[in-house]
This record gives structure tokens, sequence and C-alpha cells, in this order.
């Protein structure tokens, strides 16, 4: 008999923590699985950065109400960011990065400047060599990848074998980014752009994962373009440069200013196969430059495009954007409804000698010697054969000059001795006419003086062109100088001391001759200038007459015209030759549809009296 002490155990489950702890983990797996298309991960916002530079990020979403963003990442980036367990490629998981924002604005300016960059994809670019003004040669040099990338097949049937790359030489502005756009442009194809300087490690292993991802990215869009910058950067060190080694169907193009300071190694053949020098543009080159940038700007008709062109010798196709659109804002700061050629040569006058400092105050005495100074500049120049054709000149402080002459300078390929002397007799002018008009010399001559002492120098010991030294030249491209401080000795130094103190005595006191016979002319130059404070070159030719010679650009510009004129004729003589020879072919009988096999064999024989005759058949021309 059962006692209440002795009662039978119910039957059940006893509950206990443990199965707390288990529905809570299934409950989380099971959310995982109902959402197992999703993966997010919180990181900070320099490791983000970090991922979009990267390019492992194909969209980035922005949530202004929180200052959050999120980062859809693709499937090898999401292998690295998640553990193994966690994201599996090729799964049809979606993987998502979040970070904390300093602001939606400031977010949306780095998204779009990640976006200009091509961080995310390669990106498609519209340039094409139409857009590309002058650098003539460049393009015609790179046009065999344009033609690769096009058709590879062509030179592959061959033998021939994918050219790795070329690297674009020249100053700073000269398009060789904009080049390398154009390729891509032509050849329809994706184009990816870094600078050498994102390739510098900053910390240890970015440098070098931001190259891996650079080239896994156009791996998989080749064939491509990868266009670096200032490879120089990252040419110098050998043995520290990431690899730059090219994948199939990937060209590289990289831009440098200075190609003598590149590792010898990088330059080599399969490395960069060839170097395409982008130079400063000349003549032609800048009126192409002036008319594209020109399109946008509303111009009158005192505008001349050639004149502006022959005024910016020296210039990059940046710096003519530059004052095309420094211009544009002259002309609506004085309120002018269109850009008028003052507006253009104030410009140009900023852009080489500064803002003008108007409010400066000079003496009567200070601004009589500046006049004098600058008119003998004037005076010499306009009486030398060699001398830059003059422009203008002003007695106006700007920058750091309190008055400058504007000239359009000589662009030549070679120069004889006697241009390098007109030139430094010109410069040396306006301490002569300080001397000979006010009876003592100031330092207002101090830049003239630096630039005549160094093209001296470099007449007697560069050039070879002295008379007690010819023929000798210490100069060393190399830029080792021969292992020592000087390649001769003192009796040596002592003769160049000698022969360019004489070079430059006899140039200055050619100037002062120059002055003396034109002493009139000058004087009445230097009242002019008190005056007008600016005087044009048609305001010399009214004191001194027309130039005896005629310039160098203007006999260039007769030779263009004259190899233009040229090249037209061929090209309407070779147009008109096509023409008469379809004519004619289109006259002629259709031989070989008339022709049989055996015409004789087929022709009835006649007698020697029938006036009747057989028809002989033309000669067979091949089907």
């Amino acid at each position: 008999m059962d006692t209440p002490n002795n009662k039978p155990k119910k039957s059940g489950i006893r509950f206990s923590m443990y199965w707390a702890y288990a529905i809570i983990i299934v409950f989380l797996l099971g959310m995982l699985y109902i959402d197992d298309n999703s993966l997010t991960k919180d990181v900070s916002y320099s490791k983000f950065e970090q991922y979009v530079e990267s390019g492992g990020v194909k969209k980035i979403t922005v949530f202004t109400n929180t200052n959050r963003a999120e980062a859809e990442v693709s499937d090898s980036l999401a292998s690295t960011i998640f553990h193994e367990a966690q994201f599996k490629p090729g799964s049809g998981t979606v993987a998502h990065i979040i970070t904390d924002i300093p602001s939606a604005d400031k977010m949306k300016d780095q998204i779009d400047a990640w976006s200009e960059a091509g961080k995310f994809n390669g990106e498609a670019t519209n340039v094409t060599f139409k857009d590309v003004a002058g650098l003539t040669e460049p393009k015609t040099e790179i046009q065999e990848i344009v033609e690769f990338l096009r058709n590879p097949q062509r030179y592959t049937d061959l033998g021939g074998k994918i050219p790795k790359g070329a690297l674009l030489v020249g100053p700073p502005g000269t398009g060789k980014t904009l080049l390398a756009k154009a390729v891509a442009g032509e050849a329809n194809v994706p184009f990816f752009s870094m600078s050498g300087s994102d390739f510098v490690e900053m910390f240890v292993g970015v440098g070098a994962s931001r190259v891996r991802d650079l080239f896994r990215q156009a791996k998989e869009k080749a064939p491509c373009i990868v266009f670096i910058d200032e490879i120089d950067a990252v040419g110098r060190a050998r043995g520290k440069n990431p690899n730059m080694g090219s994948n199939s169907g990937v060209i590289i193009l990289a831009a440098t200013n200075r190609a003598d300071i590149l590792d010898k190694a990088l330059l080599r053949a399969g490395r960069f196969d060839r170097q395409i020098t982008v130079d400063l543009p000349e003549l032609k080159d800048r009126v192409e430059i002036f008319n594209v940038h020109l399109r946008n700007i509303k111009k009158d008709d005192t505008v001349d495009v050639e004149v502006m062109a022959r005024q910016t010798a020296g210039f990059s196709g940046a710096d003519i954007a530059n004052v095309c659109n420094e211009a544009a804002l002259i002309a609506a700061r004085n309120n002018k409804k269109t850009v008028d050629r003052d507006s253009f040569m104030s410009a140009i006058d900023r852009i080489i000698c500064g803002l003008e400092h108007s409010s400066k105050i000079i003496s009567p005495e200070e601004k009589k010697a500046i006049a004098i100074h600058e008119a003998g500049h004037a005076t010499v120049s306009w009486f030398l054969e060699y001398s830059n054709e003059m422009v203008k000149v002003s007695i106006v402080p700007r920058g750091m000059a309190l008055g400058a002459a504007w000239y359009m300078p000589e662009e030549r390929q070679i120069t004889p001795l006697q241009a390098l002397l007109d030139q430094m007799c010109m410069t040396l002018g306006g301490r002569a006419a300080e001397e000979l008009s006010l009876g003592e010399i100031s330092t207002g001559a101090l830049n003239d003086l630096e630039k005549v002492t160094k093209m001296a120098y470099a007449i007697v010991v560069y050039y070879g062109m002295s008379e007690k030294l010819p023929n000798v030249c210490y100069y060393d491209s190399t830029g080792q100088s021969y292992g020592f401080s000087k390649p001769y000795g003192g009796e040596r130094a002592k003769q160049i001391d000698e022969e360019v103190s004489r070079i430059i005595s006899e140039q200055y006191e050619r100037a002062k001759q120059i002055i003396r016979d034109h002493k009139e002319g000058h004087a009445r130059l230097a009242e002019t200038l008190l005056t007008k404070e600016v005087m044009y070159s048609e305001d010399l030719k009214e004191i001194f007459g027309e130039r005896q010679w005629r310039s160098r650009t203007e006999e260039i510009m007769l030779l263009q015209a004259e190899r233009d004129a040229a090249r037209e004729a061929a090209k309407a003589a070779e147009s008109k030759s096509d023409v008469e020879e379809e004519k004619e072919n289109s006259s002629e009988p259709q031989d070989v549809v008339a022709v049989e096999v055996n015409p004789v064999e087929e022709t009835k024989p006649q007698d020697d009296n029938d006036d009747s005759s057989v028809a002989t058949p033309p000669p067979f021309k091949g089907v």
C-alpha cells in the first residue's frame, strides 16, 4: 500500500536552463537560414575606405538619417572580410559592410571622387583622338596599341606578342592622361586609372594589395587599358616596386615627367616596350588647342587665335586652358558681354608675370628709371635680326617685376651663335639705357644679369662656341658629374671666366651703341611709357618704322602653309586620278564576261577572198 511518503513518480520532462540556451541558439540559427542571402559586418570608416580603394565594392548606400553607409562587396572581397564558415563564394549570399560616416554631404563628395577615379569598375571613356588637339606624332605612334586592342588576332596570328605597355614622357600639362583616355576610347575598352602615389605603402602590404586588386579587376575586364600616372613615385627604388607585370589583354600606359630617374630595369624591353614623348605643343598645335578651349567661350572679332598662339610659346595644353578660363573671368569681372582681345592679353600677362599691382606706390624718379630701362630693352630688340619680336612693354608692376616687356619667342630647332648673342644684347639693353640716360645703374637689372651670365657660360662650357675654347663641352647628360666637382683644372677655369666676361662685355657695348644710334627714338619711347604706362608693337612701328627682318615665327607659318597646300594638292590629284580611273573602267567592255576559252577553234575558217573578218577576242585579263 502506497503511503504519502512513497507516492509513485510522475512521468515528464524536467525544465533546465540549458534548454533555454538551446532554444535561443536554434532560433538564431533559424534566423540565419531564413535570411541566408544576406551577410553584414560593421567596420571602421578607415577600413571602409580601404575596401573601396581596393576596387571590390559594387554599390554604396548612404542613410542620411543615421549617418551610416552600407556597401555591397564582391565575392572575392567578401572572402577576405568574412570567415570561411560565414561566406562561401558562389552560394548566392550578398555580403555588405556598414560604417559610421562623418556626414552625408561629405560622403556624397567622396563617392563622386571614387566614381571619377574608377574605383568601382573600369570606366568607359568617351574621349577619342578628335578630342586631343595637337600631339600629332604621339597619336600616330600610339595608334598601334589601338589597333591591337581592336583586333589582337591580326598580330598574334603572325607570331607577334602582345605589347606590354608604353611610357608617356613629357612635361606636366601636356595631355598624357588625356591621350591615355583617348586610346581606351578609340579602342572602346575599359579604362583603369591610378596614381603612382596610391601604390606607396603607408601601411605594410597596402600598396602591394592595391596593385593586386587593380590588376585583378583589369584581368576580369580584359582587353583594357591600365593607366598609372606619376609612375616615378614608385619607379625609383630598386626592389621595392610592386609587381606590375601585365596580364593577357591588359596594356599598361604610364606617365612621368622624369624618365631619367626611373629604374633602368623598368624601361627595358618587355616592361615598357616603347617610350612616347609628349612634348610641349608647337605653334600649329597651340592654335588647335586654343580652338578646342574656345568652343564654349563667347569671344568677339578682336580675338586673334594665331597671335595668342604665337605669344604663348612654351605653354602646355593645361596652361592654354587656364588662359581661356582666366580671360572669361576677367571679362565677366569687367561686365563685358563677350571676351575680347584685351581680356586674353590680361590673362596671358597674369599667368606669365603675375597679378598687376596698380596700388604699389612708386616715386617719379623710380618710375622714370623703370621707363628708361624697359624702353632700352624694346629699342635694342627692334634692331637685332635674331631678337624675339616685341608684343608689349609695360611699366606697371606685376608679380616681383617693376616693369616687363613681352615678346613672341622664336621657335628654333637649332640656334646659331649669333642668335644667342642677339638675345644677350637685347637683355642687356635695359642696363645700357640706364647708364647712358641717367649716368648711373641700379639693381633693377638683377634678373637680366642672371640670364646673361648663364647664357655666356653655356656658350663657352656647353656649346663649345668660344673663340679661345672652341669645340669643348663640359656638359654631362648622365648627371654623374664625371665623378668629381669640375672636369677641368685651375688654368682652364681661369680661361672660362675670361671668355664669359669678354662675351658679356662685348654685348653690353653693342647694346649701348644701338641706343646711341637711336637716341631720339629711345627717349620718345620712354616718355610715351611714362604717359601711357603700356605700349604695343604698333606704337614702336610709329617710332622706329618697320623691322628689317621677318620673324622666325612668320617663316614657320609660311612653311606650314606651303606644306598644307602641297598635301591638299596631292590629295586632290589622287582623288582626280581615282575618279578618272573609275570612269575609264566603267567605259571599257567587260572583258572577263565576253572571253571564251577557245574562240579560235569555234570560229569558221574564212576564205582569203572573203571580205568579212573574224572579231579578234580581247586579251584575257583574268577573273
